[in-house]
């Protein structure tokens, strides 16, 4: 019976030792520099890592992971969990003076995880030997350089006492409402999630076969629950082939994300609304010639608003290249529940619900809401009322509750909260539930999410969802940059609560400010019937978002409140 990934692991390196498990393009361009490792490779590289680590008595207690992109991540992850050590994906410290929010959020993980040995690159190691001085919860922790750890090391790899019980790792949530926690995710969570992914994303032997095993390209980042659960361990999972490069090369040239499924031909791809839309702000004649998108089958789309909009013009402007509607593929999860809770039907196209009649976007198309599929095999989705913790009939808006065994066993060392989030129960049905936090609806048996709880705002007694005013404001003007948009209530004194916008535009946009804000606020107005306190038009890539793309609401209010947003036409705040 299999345990574990390790356990796949074993099988596939016994199988089909040769066969490439990842390759990872060094500079995030096909025709350049690519690395590559085999299941054999991989199989011995993460038991020497395994050996080192049980020889020091480390099974049982958390490992921190802090590398640069590359293949070294994946081979440190899989030895964690081939040694029985709880394995802490981390963002290891780069940039201008090490990127002081970057440090703080490690601080904080090193300390909530009391991790008791830091895995990293030679340069990450080398960087958190100078920044000793200034981090003291560095002091006493073993630090080591993983590819210093030698093959010959894997013979006295020990086989782990796991069961699906056991904590695989701790996936540190990314924070889009609150201060960063811990997920405990076990090896049976693991499993069980993988094999969500595979039903749903239709990762059948035979798909498998027809692809060549090339099953995945991603620049996702590996840290974060996406990059990880889907495109690198269903790769373990299914004894597949996946091409990785880093998430920054893709940002500085989205077509490399094109060119490399063009080259590599694979099943599936994907990432958050905004990665699209970079794709079609690079879309020139030229790249569309050369591309090949027909092989495409599974183009996920997650972890942000999916908008319709996006799905129409990305379809629209590469289905020259051979892409088709039916790959597009909006799904929903989260790290609570390991990764997937919900995903479309292979070869389906997404369904869109025009918006309400009487609604503020009234047959608007690019405002239709966009169906995130059905629960994957053996997960239960149920919308509830929060405050009565009672079933919504369907299409009622409500908070997505989730069951299943891929949910996660509640928050490292923090039982409130985990009783709070992961022991909810519900009037007529047994078990315990998940609480996400989201709003949505179910609509014949697929999920619509509309929301998050907490960002809810609510004027003279009407909850209004901040997405909805950010798609007027976006709808309002061209120079909004669609998902960079927030809006969040502040205290208007006599006024009461009122909506603030504050949105990112081109800053060769700053001569229509006047403009640009005027028509934001006549458009929230006239379909939502708010008066607006204040709209705020801010450089690009200055809203504050998480590592997966997510608006940060609270942030940008916050940054609002103490006058620290990078406001276009004005000096950067210090």
């Amino acid at each position: 019976m299999v345990r574990s990934l390790v356990d796949l692991l074993t099988e596939h390196a016994s199988h089909h030792p040769d066969r490439t498990a990842y390759r990872y393009l060094v500079t995030g361009d096909c025709d350049a520099e690519t690395q590559e490792i085999s299941y054999g490779q991989l199989a011995c590289r993460s038991r020497a890592i395994a050996a080192w680590l049980q020889e020091r008595g480390l099974a049982g207690s958390r490992a921190m992971l802090l590398y640069p992109p590359g293949l070294e991540f994946v081979s440190a992850f899989l030895g964690c969990l081939a040694a029985g050590v709880v394995a802490v994906p981390g963002v290891p410290p780069q940039g201008r003076s090490q990127n002081h929010r970057g440090l703080m959020r490690m601080k904080r993980l090193i300390a909530d995880a009391d991790a008791k040995v830091i895995l990293g690159g030679r340069e990450v190691v080398g960087a958190l030997r100078a920044l000793a001085e200034h981090l003291p919860e560095l002091d006493g922790i073993t630090r080591v350089t993983t590819e210093d750890i030698p093959d010959d090391a894997a013979g006295s790899w020990r086989e782990p006492d796991l069961t699906a019980d056991s904590v695989a790792f701790l996936q540190y949530t990314s924070g889009s409402t609150s201060a960063p926690r811990g997920v405990m995710v076990t090896h049976g969570n693991l499993l069980d999630n993988e094999r969500v992914v595979t039903e749903r994303m239709g990762h059948t032997p035979d798909a498998s076969a027809e692809y060549g095993h090339e099953m995945f390209v991603s620049w996702l980042p590996v840290y974060h629950d996406m990059g990880l659960i889907g495109p690198v361990l269903n790769t373990v999972y299914l004894g597949a082939t996946a091409t990785l490069f880093s998430p920054l090369h893709f940002l500085q040239q989205p077509q490399r994300w094109l060119n490399a499924i063009s080259r590599y031909r694979p099943h599936t791809s994907g990432g958050p609304n905004f990665a699209y839309e970079l794709c079609l702000k690079h879309a020139t004649p030229d790249l569309l010639d050369g591309l090949d998108l027909s092989s495409w089958k599974v183009a996920f789309n997650g972890a942000e608003p999916v908008r319709a909009a996006t799905l129409r013009r990305f379809t629209e402007t590469f289905g020259a290249a051979g892409f088709r509607r039916e790959a597009l593929y909006p799904c929903y999860g989260l790290a609570e529940a390991t990764l997937m809770v919900t995903g479309g039907s292979v070869d389906t196209p997404p369904t869109l619900l025009e918006a309400d009649g009487s609604g503020p976007h009234a047959g608007a198309a690019d405002a239709a809401a966009v169906g995130c599929g059905r629960p994957g095999p053996g997960l239960t989705v149920v919308i509830a009322d929060p405050e009565r913790q009672e079933e919504l009939p369907e299409g009622e808006v409500g908070e997505i509750w989730v069951g299943g065994a891929s949910v996660a066993k509640g928050y490292w060392r923090n039982a409130l909260a985990t009783r709070e989030t992961f022991r909810a129960t519900l009037t007529g049905r047994e078990g315990r539930f998940l609480r996400t936090g989201d709003l949505g609806f179910l609509r014949d048996g697929e999920l619509f999410v509309t929301g998050r709880l907490k960002d809810l705002i609510v004027i003279d007694g009407r909850n209004h969802y901040p997405q909805d005013l950010e798609l007027s404001a976006e709808m309002s003007h061209p120079a909004l940059r669609p998902g960079c948009t927030a809006t969040f209530a502040v205290d208007g004194g006599v006024e009461g609560e009122q909506p603030v916008v504050v949105a990112e535009v081109a800053p060769e946009a700053v001569g229509e400010a006047e403009k640009i804000a005027d028509q934001v606020r006549s458009a929230i107005g006239e379909a939502h019937g708010l008066s607006v306190r204040d709209v705020v038009l801010v450089r690009p890539g200055t809203i504050p978002k998480t590592s997966s793309g997510k608006i940060q609401r609270r942030a940008t209010r916050a940054a609002y409140l103490d006058g620290t947003l990078s406001v276009i036409g004005e000096p950067a705040p210090r």
